[in-house]
């Protein structure tokens, strides 16, 4: 029920907003009271500052909302629901809970955070240089080609063996997966699907690239997983997205190693107990 509490208050501002607009349109103008300097309503003689609006503001603006009137009026009527509602906790002493207070402070942690990593981010940018190297070295890792195979897995190596000789004997490939230990592919005749050697563990790559085309592994091959037993059933040329369509995704992967590494750093530096 606790976990269930900020969701509630969360949804219950969302629909506030998406309500507010036609409030707007439907409500009759009424006479503006006396509002303090800096802020846009008073709701029981508590200001809400304007900064607040704005913040609000700024954060539905960045998910696509257009800025309108609709949309300021639907704030405000926000902000005030949110403090009429807060002084009727407080008159409960919903804020003086322990939980409440552990929600208070976990919040108040997450934007400071928030802020900081921002701040990183937008001094640390990821070059166009960096973003081509790692795209050059993930094409370079992945190859030219990529191969369509099938795999039995087993956890010893004498039952991998014991494969490749009824293999050797005409038993076929799809009958035998079906003992294998890999439940992803088992009842599809051990099927991987087409993939690239560098989306493979190494030993298991370089087995499959030295495979010809329709053959099975005359050995077992070892991987953390176990033993396995591979057939390759075609190959193809390997088409790279451009660099351009998969920039975004490189960047962000960049970024947030950077990231990963500033927060090692600044752990290694900090004094635990």
């Amino acid at each position: 029920m606790k976990r269930t509490l900020p969701r509630l208050a969360a949804l219950l501002v969302a629909g506030l907003l998406m309500q507010a607009p036609l409030h707007a349109q439907e409500a009759k103008p009424a006479a503006k009271p006396a509002v303090k300097p800096g802020a846009i309503a008073t709701v029981n003689g508590v200001a809400i500052p304007t900064a607040r609006a704005e913040a609000l503001l700024q954060s539905q603006l960045a998910q696509g909302q257009p800025d309108s009137e609709q949309l300021r009026a639907a704030i405000r009527n926000d902000l005030i629901t949110r403090e009429m509602l807060s002084q009727a906790a407080k008159k409960k002493g919903f804020d003086k809970k322990p939980e409440v207070q552990a929600q208070f402070e976990l919040s108040r942690q997450g934007i400071l955070v928030n802020a900081y990593l921002q701040d990183f981010v937008a001094s640390h940018p990821v070059s166009d240089e960096a973003v081509k190297n790692e795209y050059d070295a993930i094409v370079k890792a992945m190859g030219n080609k990529e191969y369509k195979a099938r795999h039995i897995l087993v956890e010893k190596e004498d039952e991998a063996k014991d494969i490749i000789a009824r293999l050797q004997k005409g038993e076929k490939f799809e009958e035998l997966a079906k003992q294998s230990k890999d439940p992803g592919n088992k009842d599809r005749g051990g099927d991987l699907g087409w993939s690239a050697p560098g989306g493979y563990v190494k030993s298991f790559a370089d087995a499959l690239v030295a495979l010809e085309k329709g053959k099975f592994s005359a050995t077992p091959v070892k991987t953390e997983f176990g033993w396995h037993v591979l057939q390759l059933d075609d190959v193809r040329e390997l088409k790279h997205p451009p660099l351009d369509e998969v920039k975004p995704q490189i960047q962000q992967r960049l970024q947030q190693q950077v990231i990963e590494k500033h927060i090692m750093e600044l752990r290694a530096k900090t004094k635990v107990e």
